[in-house]
């Protein structure tokens, strides 16, 4: 007769408020979430590199900022700026172990300056 472990078993039902916690990402309960934790921005040391792309966009120029810390939030927030100030439209992306904000046209320039007041550092 084997016995079973923790790992073995799965929570079900409990009226114990403290183990029906959800994930807010993954929707799964916290003591069997899997999700990786964000990274704060302000502790991770970054350097955004700024570069132009017009492969497969239909001929039409983005700006991409790659580099950035992989926190959702963080990057929403920036993004929402930088649409703002540039006044296109843009997006960004949580995919690999980066950050990736993406906006419409060459708008280099008007983007340094608005890290640079935002005190992120770029090249690029």
């Amino acid at each position: 007769m084997s016995q079973k472990t923790s790992q073995d078993t799965r929570l079900v039902y409990s009226t114990d408020p403290t183990l029906n916690v959800k994930c807010p990402k993954c929707k799964e309960l916290q003591s069997e979430c899997t999700c990786q934790p964000d990274v704060d921005p302000k502790s991770y040391k970054f350097v955004a590199v700024l570069r132009i792309e017009k492969q497969a966009r239909g001929g039409k120029t983005v700006t991409v900022i790659d580099r950035l810390p992989k926190n959702e939030l963080f990057l929403k927030q920036l993004t929402t700026t930088l649409k703002k100030k540039c006044g296109t439209g843009g997006t960004y992306l949580v995919d690999g172990k980066d950050g990736v904000i993406e906006i419409q046209g060459d708008k280099r320039e008007m983007i340094r300056k608005v890290l640079a007041a935002e005190g992120i550092a770029c090249k690029g």
